[in-house]
């Protein structure tokens, strides 16, 4: 999925003249994954990110879910390891906007900590934390959502548009 995201780039790069110093992406759940995968792991094509109730680790998510996919964290260690933003986190070059609810009951909140708490020790300083301590996973308050769309737009203009 990564590679797709580079190649959709490209292809904005080279056939539409994207400036490649605008690009940024962002997403929520799977897609929040894959936005810190591009942030950690394809610097060089995405100035900036916004991650949206993000699994960080996939050996913290649900073991049904993953198992199926990449086995069990204690069969298939190097699986998770190479599927898990967290272990890519000093590739971030580019600035970052996670947001996260605080009783998320589908990826755990503590998940977006741990990511915080590798970031500082990594001396990252091109990222920054939304929390909102009233939602799950599937926000549904109004004001949550107006904030966190709000955020999102700031932080691409502030970080796309202006050089």
């Amino acid at each position: 999925d990564l590679s797709d995201c580079v190649d959709g780039a490209k292809h904005l790069i080279k056939n539409l003249g994207i400036d490649k110093e605008r690009i940024g992406i962002y997403g929520g759940s799977y897609g929040g994954f894959l936005t810190l995968m591009a942030m950690f792991k394809a610097s060089e094509t995405f100035r900036a990110g916004a991650a949206i109730r993000s699994v960080t680790d996939w050996a913290h998510y649900n073991n049904g879910y993953t198992a199926s996919i990449l086995n069990t964290p204690l069969t298939d260690s190097l699986a998770y390891y190479r599927s898990s933003p967290i272990y890519f986190a000093d590739g971030l070059n580019g600035h970052l906007l996670m947001l996260h609810g605080m009783i998320d009951d589908n990826v755990h909140f503590q998940d977006v900590v741990r990511l915080s708490q590798k970031l500082i020790e990594l001396g990252k300083e091109n990222w920054e934390l939304a929390v909102y301590p009233l939602e799950r996973h599937a926000f549904t308050e109004p004001t949550s959502w107006t904030d966190e769309y709000t955020r999102i737009f700031k932080f691409f203009k502030n970080n796309l548009l202006q050089k």
